[in-house]
């Protein structure tokens, strides 16, 4: 009795601290939400559906040294397509201007 117990409480003790460090997600959030808490932190992850999430960030400051700003949309509560921020990628192709965009 005593170890299901103990296997009781170490189970709900993981639930909990599981669901409290939940990221927050686009989909709940108005587009202007989104974009601001990308603003005021500088980089974040957010979830951006059921199973899918990315690193936002405010510009190519908090990009590694190989990576550059690339825009990136996610849907938000108002918006199918929403401007959220950008993310960092190492894949960037000579077409792709968002390099100088801030």
């Amino acid at each position: 009795m005593r170890k299901t117990t103990i296997a009781i409480a170490t189970l709900a003790s993981l639930a909990a601290a599981g669901t409290a460090d939940a990221r927050p997600n686009t989909t709940t959030m108005s587009c202007s939400q989104a974009q601001n808490l990308v603003h005021s932190k500088g980089a974040i992850v957010l979830s951006t559906g059921r199973h899918t999430y990315a690193r936002f960030v405010r510009n190519g400051a908090y990009c590694a040294a190989a990576e550059y700003p690339v825009w990136k949309y996610a849907p938000t509560r108002d918006r199918k397509q929403c401007l959220v921020g950008y993310v960092c990628s190492a894949n960037v192709t000579i077409d792709d201007n968002s390099l100088f965009r801030e």
